[in-house]
C-alpha cells in the first residue's frame, strides 16, 4: 500500500472512533434525561408514566442495572409481580436469567389489600379456576383471575419435538383494563376475580357459535362482563367488553381505558436462529400499512428492549415463524404504547411484548367495547379472508419481491397442493414451471456468453496491442468498438440474469414462511420448514451453525457445476478475478442458508440441475462455429448509428454547428 491509502485508512478509522464516542455520549445523555425524567414521575408517585419512562430509557442503556432494578420494584408496585413471581421482564432485559425460572405453572395467589379497591374489594380473592372454550381448531382457557385468556391450544399443530402448540399459557399472560373510579381508587381488572355466568363444562362450538361471560361483580349491584364468542371451525374470536351501571363509579369524562396486554412468546421450532429471525410485534395503523416495531430485524437486533408510542392503530399481533395472538378492534384503538424485550438465548422464550392500549369508551349505564382476538397460524391465503390486512404478518418480501409471491408464486402453489399431496413433489414441479418460464431469457443470456467467449481472442489481441498500463483507456475503447462492431453487447448475458434475480429473492422469501410445509417431510428431510440436519456436530461454526445440512450442501455443489458448466473459462473474458468468484460465492451462501428452510435449499439445488440440462440441451442447438461466422460478417458491416445519433446529427445540421469529433 502506498502513503496515500495508509493515510485513508487512517482517517477512515479515526472518523469511525470519533463518531462512536459522540454517539455513546449523546445516548448517555439521552439516558441520564430520560432517567431524570422518570425519578421525577416516581416521585410524583405516577408509577405507569415513571415505568414506561425507565424502560425508554433501558433503549439507550439495555444493561443498567440501577435502572432495571427500578423497573422490576415498579412492577410489584403496579401488580406485575410479587415475591412468588419474579418480574420476568426485568430478568429478560438484563439478558441474565433464564426465563422460565420465573414462570410457575400455576397461578400464584395476590394478596391486595381490598380497602383499595372501593366497589370491587369483594372481587380481590377467589378460586384459581379455568374455563373451557373451543371449537374443531383451537381449546381456549379462561381464568376466573382476571377473567383473560390463559392459554390457547391449536389442535391441528405439534411443536418440533412432538408436544401440543400452545401460543402462550400461564399466569405470565396479563390482560385487562385499568381506570380510576370517582374516589381515584386504581382498578386492574387483571388482578380481581370473574366469575362465568350459567357456565356448566367445556363450551364447545361444533355446529353453531357459542358464547362464554366471565363476569367481575361490584358491591353495588354493577359489574363488567367479558363475553368471548367463538365461531365452529374458525380462529377469530369476538370478545366484548360490557360496562353496566359503572356510570356512578367511573368518572363522567372518562373517554377512553387503559387495556393492558402482555405475553411471553415461546419457542416452537427446532431453529431457534430461524423464528427468531421471523418473531415480532407488528401493529396495523388506522388507514394506512402494517409496520415493524423496531423497524427492520437488524435495527432490533441493535437493542433488548424496543419501545414506540403509537397513534389510531386497527390492531397489534405478537407473531413467531408460524403462528401470531392478534387484537382486533371493532373500529380503531386510540393509541398505545408498545415494547418488545428479547429473551435470554437460553430460554424456552423468544420475546416478551407488553401492550397498554387507549380503548374508545362511552360513559354510560352500559357501554360496551368490541374487539377481536386472532389465535391462529400465520396463514396467507387464510389471514387475506378476513379481509383486515392480517396476511402482511407473513413477510413475503417488499414490493416487485412481494407481487411476484402473491400473485405468481402461492397461487400455483396452492393449485398444485389441491392434487398432490407430496410437498417435495409440489417444490419439484413448481421449480420446474418457473425454470420453463424462464427459459427464453436463460437462453438468451447462454447465447450471449457463447459470444463473448468465441470473441475472446479477438479481445486478447487489443490487449496485446496496448500492454502498457496508461494505455488502458485506449484497450477500453477498443475493445467497446470491437463490440459494436460485432453486434455483441458485454452486458448481455447481464440483463437476463438480472431479471431472473426477483423470482430467485421471491423464493428465500417464501419458503421460510410458508406454514404449508411445516412438518411436511421428503426423503432425509423430516421438516421442509426448517434444516435437513444428516450430522449433528459437537462444536458450533460460526455463520454455519451445530450442523450439517445435505441439501445445503448439494445447493452448493451443483451451484459450482453449473457455473462452471455455463462459463468453462470463469468470466475472465469479462473481468478478471471473477474465477475465484465462482467458487466464493456458492460456500458463503452454504454458510448463510445451513440454518434456513431445507424446503428453499431444495429448490435452490432443483434449480441448478435443470439448469445444467438447459445449458447442455442449448449447447446441442447452438453452434460457436455459426456464432464465429455471423460476427464476422457484423464487423464488415459499417456501423449503424443509434436513432439518438441520427436525431443528434439531424438537430447539427439544421443548426449548422459542426458534428463533434470522435
Amino acid at each position: 500500500m502506498d502513503r496515500n491509502t495508509v493515510t485513508g485508512i487512517i482517517l477512515i478509522f479515526l472518523i469511525f472512533l470519533g463518531f462512536s464516542l459522540y454517539n455513546n455520549h449523546r445516548m448517555g445523555k439521552f439516558f441520564e434525561a430520560e432517567k431524570e425524567y422518570a425519578d421525577s414521575l416516581y416521585a410524583a408517585g405516577n408509577y405507569d408514566l415513571a415505568r414506561e419512562a425507565y424502560i425508554r430509557a433501558l433503549n439507550y442503556k439495555p444493561k443498567d442495572q440501577p435502572t432495571i432494578q427500578k423497573v422490576t420494584e415498579l412492577n410489584k408496585q403496579l401488580g406485575l409481580g410479587s415475591v412468588q413471581q419474579p418480574d420476568s421482564a426485568a430478568l429478560v432485559a438484563a439478558g441474565t436469567t433464564d426465563t422460565t425460572a420465573a414462570l410457575p405453572g400455576s397461578m400464584p395467589v395476590r394478596v391486595t389489600d381490598s380497602t383499595a379497591l372501593g366497589v370491587f374489594s369483594s372481587r380481590t380473592r377467589g378460586e384459581d379456576e379455568l374455563y373451557t372454550l373451543e371449537n374443531d381448531l383451537m381449546v381456549m382457557k379462561i381464568a376466573a383471575r382476571g377473567g383473560k385468556p390463559y392459554s390457547v391450544m391449536l389442535k391441528e399443530y405439534k411443536t418440533h419435538d412432538g408436544r401440543p402448540v400452545v401460543l402462550f399459557d400461564g399466569d405470565s399472560t396479563v390482560f385487562g383494563y385499568k381506570f380510576f373510579t370517582v374516589d381515584n381508587k386504581p382498578i386492574r381488572t387483571d388482578e380481581l376475580y370473574f366469575t362465568p355466568v350459567d357456565y356448566h363444562g367445556p363450551v364447545v362450538a361444533s355446529g353453531s357459535p357459542v358464547s362464554l361471560t366471565m363476569r367481575l361483580e361490584a358491591s353495588d349491584g354493577a359489574y363488567i362482563d367479558y363475553v368471548y364468542t367463538m365461531q365452529p371451525d374458525d380462529y377469530m374470536i369476538d370478545f366484548e367488553s360490557v360496562f353496566n351501571s359503572l356510570s356512578s363509579v367511573i368518572p363522567a369524562n372518562t373517554t377512553s381505558m387503559a387495556l393492558d396486554w402482555k405475553m411471553y412468546i415461546p419457542q416452537q421450532e427446532k431453529g431457534r436462529q430461524n423464528e427468531d429471525m421471523y418473531t415480532g410485534l407488528k401493529y396495523k395503523v388506522y388507514q394506512e400499512d402494517v409496520v415493524d416495531l423496531g423497524g427492520t430485524r437488524m435495527q432490533r437486533q441493535k437493542k433488548d428492549v424496543v419501545t414506540e408510542s403509537l397513534m389510531k392503530t386497527d390492531w397489534i399481533a405478537y407473531k413467531d415463524q408460524f403462528f401470531s395472538s392478534v387484537l382486533v378492534s371493532d373500529d380503531f384503538f386510540l393509541n398505545a404504547v408498545v415494547t418488545s424485550t428479547n429473551a435470554d438465548p437460553t430460554s424456552r422464550y423468544l420475546r416478551f411484548f407488553e401492550s397498554e392500549i387507549g380503548v374508545p369508551f362511552a360513559h354510560s349505564d352500559r357501554s360496551r367495547v368490541k374487539m377481536q382476538f386472532y389465535f391462529g397460524p400465520n396463514s396467507f391465503t387464510l389471514m387475506k379472508k378476513y379481509d383486515i390486512e392480517l396476511e402482511k404478518l407473513v413477510f413475503l418480501g417488499r414490493n416487485i419481491i412481494r407481487w411476484i409471491n402473491q400473485f405468481v408464486i402461492i397461487p400455483i402453489f396452492n393449485l398444485l397442493a389441491n392434487y398432490i399431496e407430496s410437498y417435495g413433489l409440489i417444490i419439484l414441479i413448481l421449480t420446474l414451471i418457473i425454470k420453463l418460464a424462464l427459459s427464453p431469457l436463460t437462453h438468451r443470456s447462454f447465447i450471449s456468453q457463447a459470444k463473448m467467449r468465441v470473441m475472446k481472442p479477438m479481445v486478447d489481441e487489443i490487449a496485446k496491442k496496448y500492454p502498457k498500463q496508461e494505455d488502458a483507456m485506449k484497450k477500453q475503447q477498443a475493445t467497446m468498438d470491437l463490440y459494436k462492431k460485432a453486434g455483441v453487447s458485454p452486458m448481455g448475458g447481464c440483463l437476463p440474469m438480472l431479471l431472473q434475480m426477483p423470482i430467485l429473492f421471491a423464493m428465500f422469501r417464501f419458503f421460510p414462511t410458508s406454514i404449508e410445509l411445516r412438518q411436511q417431510s421428503f426423503l432425509w428431510a423430516k421438516d421442509l420448514s426448517t434444516y435437513d440436519s444428516i450430522l449433528d456436530l459437537p462444536f458450533t461454526i460460526p455463520m454455519y451453525g451445530d450442523h450439517v445440512s445435505l441439501f445445503t450442501l448439494l445447493m452448493t455443489a451443483s451451484t459450482i457445476i453449473s457455473t462452471r458448466i455455463s462459463n468453462p473459462s470463469g468470466g475472465q473474458e469479462q473481468m478478471p478475478g471473477m474465477k475465484s468468484m465462482m467458487y466464493l460465492m456458492p460456500v458463503m451462501f452454504m454458510l448463510i442458508l445451513n440454518n434456513f428452510s431445507s424446503g428453499l435449499t431444495y429448490y435452490y439445488f432443483l434449480a441448478n440441475l435443470i439448469s445444467i440440462i438447459q445449458t447442455q440441451f442449448s449447447r446441442r442447438f447452438v453452434s460457436e462455429k455459426e456464432l464465429l461466422k455471423k460476427i464476422e460478417e457484423n464487423k464488415k458491416k459499417p456501423v449503424k448509428k443509434s436513432k439518438w445519433q441520427q436525431r443528434l446529427e439531424a438537430a447539427a445540421k439544421q443548426s449548422g454547428r459542426p458534428l463533434p469529433k470522435k
